[in-house]
């Protein structure tokens, strides 16, 4: 079972949609969180929201608990709040970028997909990953060819992946193959 949990973005029944056809989806709010669903998922995916990371600190004690237990996916404010609790600086970016479409390219730390694949993706954000960013496990996996941020995230040890961008969005193409490889990696 894949747990979502909806950090009130009106993306996220999107984010349901796209993972249901996968697997069995149980989402619930960032504040009414089913701690035995949680603990009986297989998969935890943090969605898109509002805000910034700091502002969920239930979503970094969900995050910290099953870190290298089960499969950890962030999408758009989950991705952030994944790079949020491995030490990265989530800041404003001076362009911002809601309901516009990129292209981004796969890098050769991606252990997923196929190095310099490119995907036209949907964005839907005002923040983004201060760089340089340093870690043993997260690895950036996809960077807008445009812009070079990091869209994309992987640690294939702890089992954590993340987009910046929006994989339920009309605006991306092969969403459905992208969720399709992460959940099978």
């Amino acid at each position: 079972m894949i747990y979502i949990i909806d950090h009130q973005d009106s993306f996220t029944w999107n984010v349901v949609h796209q993972f249901s056809k996968f697997d069995e989806v149980f989402c619930s709010n960032y504040f009414e969180i089913d701690k035995k669903k949680l603990q009986k998922s297989n998969i935890i995916v943090f969605s898109p929201g509002p805000g910034s990371p700091k502002d969920y600190p239930l979503t970094s004690n969900i995050y910290n608990k099953y870190k290298g237990k089960k499969k950890l996916i962030g999408i758009c404010l989950g991705f952030q709040q994944i790079l949020f609790n491995e030490k990265g600086r989530i800041i404003e970016q001076k362009k911002i970028y809601h309901g516009y479409q990129s292209i981004v390219k796969v890098t050769k730390e991606s252990k997923v997909f196929k190095k310099n694949k490119t995907f036209t993706v949907g964005r839907y954000h005002s923040l983004k990953l201060l760089e340089p960013y340093k870690s043993n496990n997260i690895k950036i996996t996809m960077r807008c060819t445009k812009t070079n941020i990091p869209m994309g995230i992987e640690d294939i040890k702890n089992n954590i992946f993340g987009f910046q961008f929006h994989p339920e969005s009309f605006l991306t193409e092969n969403g459905n193959f992208i969720i399709k490889k992460i959940l099978s990696a």
